[in-house]
């Protein structure tokens, strides 16, 4: 038996394997695309006006966020909606000096007259989805608005969006995120571009062709009868946002997005809150992802909603297929050129060519939504490779994310940090020692890999039938390398932070 032969065979199946569902997922971009070109002018329009408008509940969620907590309270009794109309409350788990400043905050707000409730937690039991759900228990609205505390809402909000509400099907509707730090670093330029191809792609083509789309977990309005008729908050997944979106969805409410209405927050500024916010996300999709999927594919549900939910629930898994590519990058370029007389050199470059077409889906799906918004499709193409390297660069971390969910591996909910303004010293995040372990081994192979594919940058270049994969390779070693060495660099500063909190603490002693 030519042992070496079926070892060769195996390897260019899974790598095929791999190649082909990275391409199908960046095909189905172009399908968004093409969904949102053709939705796009289609505005919806209240089913008609609230003769007297109902009662509303604000819940702001918060854990540890001294530098925000106060903000968030004030900005929300700047909401310009009847007061005997509007309950506020705030959901506060924290551990630190937030608890005084938000109770505060309230206090002040209730000597003003308005209807609000400071509730703390003791445990964060169901953490987010745990403290919703128990403000539940002593809401009075008949709809529930969120709020996560980086976001700053405009007066007007409610006023513009609660009329949809008339449709008695419609169970939320959910506003655009603006970026009140879009233009802080190359890191929150990226994360800019990245959200807004989300909110002006892919919620517009999926909420107007009338398939299924997620509340974002804020800066969103619920009603709480659907919230109930879904089954209620639920935190056996991370994403609990998308989870009750298809529930209720499965159920047969109607979602709403308005993309006029814009809602402001924070990016991340550090790479380390980056990669914990995209490490959560990945993680709780999956779950959600397995906990929910059968259910939507033996649902009465239309085919086309059908097809674009498994691509919803199953678009986080394109990163552990980057990383299978990323890792047989090096056997696959040797294979495809060498030897000649197998043809493998023009299946190497018709491989080439596919995923090329896949990838280019990205630059169309970004530069659509830069022009959407802002008319500027310049700005997009600039960030492409930008927004490739970071892409992969974060492959490490999400597939991680992604094996801890399949063989269901529980991790707690890491809150990303907020910093209220202009960028604060490194806040700690306050994780277990377990967590702090694996995030600083993280980053090294992260570095292992960017070395890597420097490695075959620099091999491409040398071997003629491979060069015209080296413009990638550069740009998978800078994603590898950038991802690596920012995390370095928070980490540092985090430490840095720790220790002088520990010398302070030991000269108050």
């Amino acid at each position: 038996m030519d042992w070496s032969g079926l070892a060769e065979a195996v390897f260019m199946t899974v790598y095929t394997f791999a190649l082909i569902a990275v391409s199908v997922y960046g095909f189905h971009r172009y399908g968004l695309v093409w969904l949102f070109l053709r939705h796009r002018r289609k505005q919806l329009r209240p089913a008609g006006r609230f003769e007297e408008l109902p009662r509303v509940t604000i819940q702001l969620p918060m854990y540890n966020e001294k530098y925000v907590a106060r903000r968030i309270v004030e900005k929300t009794c700047q909401i310009d909606y009847p007061r005997d109309k509007l309950q506020i409350q705030v959901l506060d788990d924290s551990t630190d000096q937030t608890c005084d400043i938000a109770r505060e905050a309230v206090e002040q707000a209730r000597a003003r007259g308005f209807d609000i409730e400071y509730i703390h937690r003791d445990s964060r039991i169901g953490y987010k989805a745990g403290a919703l759900e128990n403000g539940l228990k002593t809401s009075t609205g008949e709809f529930i608005t969120i709020f996560d505390a980086d976001f700053v809402p405009h007066p007007d909000i409610l006023g513009r969006s609660i009329h949809y509400f008339t449709d008695p099907r419609v169970c939320v509707v959910q506003t655009r995120w603006d970026h009140l730090n879009r233009a802080d670093s190359l890191l929150t330029r990226s994360q800019a571009i990245l959200l807004d191809g989300h909110f002006a792609i892919e919620h517009v083509a999926r909420n107007r062709s009338d398939r299924f789309m997620n509340f974002n977990g804020t800066a969103g309005t619920w009603r709480r009868s659907a919230i109930e008729d879904a089954g209620g908050w639920q935190h056996d997944t991370l994403t609990e946002d998308l989870d009750l979106s298809f529930r209720a969805q499965l159920k047969g409410w109607r979602f709403v997005f308005l993309p006029e209405l814009t809602a402001p927050a924070e990016l991340p500024p550090e790479m380390a809150a980056f990669k914990a916010q995209q490490f959560r996300w990945t993680k709780g999709g999956v779950q959600t992802a397995l906990k929910l999927l059968p259910r939507l594919l033996l649902s009465k549900a239309p085919l086309k909603v059908k097809v674009e939910g498994f691509f919803q629930l199953t678009c986080f898994s394109m990163h552990l297929y980057m990383l299978m590519l990323v890792v047989m990058m090096f056997p696959a370029m040797y294979l495809r050129t060498v030897p000649m007389d197998r043809g493998t050199f023009w299946r190497g470059t018709f491989d080439i060519g596919v995923f090329m077409l896949a990838t280019m889906s990205a630059t169309v799906f970004y530069i659509a939504s830069q022009y959407q918004l802002f008319r500027d499709w310049r700005t997009a193409l600039k960030y492409m490779p930008v927004l490739m390297a970071l892409g992969v660069g974060l492959s490490v971390s999400n597939s991680k994310a992604i094996l801890e969910a399949l063989i269901g591996r529980k991790s707690e909910f890491v809150r990303t940090p907020k910093y209220g303004g202009p960028r604060k010293p490194h806040c700690l995040n306050h994780n277990a020692a377990g967590r702090r372990r694996n995030r600083k081994l993280l980053p090294y192979v992260e570095l292992l890999f960017g070395l890597y594919m420097v490695a075959c940058a620099v091999w491409s270049v040398f071997n003629y039938r491979a060069a015209f994969t080296a413009p990638f390779l550069v740009i998978f070693s800078f994603g590898f390398l950038y991802v690596a060495t920012m995390t370095f660099q928070a980490e540092r500063a985090r430490e840095e932070i720790r220790a002088a909190e520990t010398r302070t603490a030991q000269a108050r002693s």
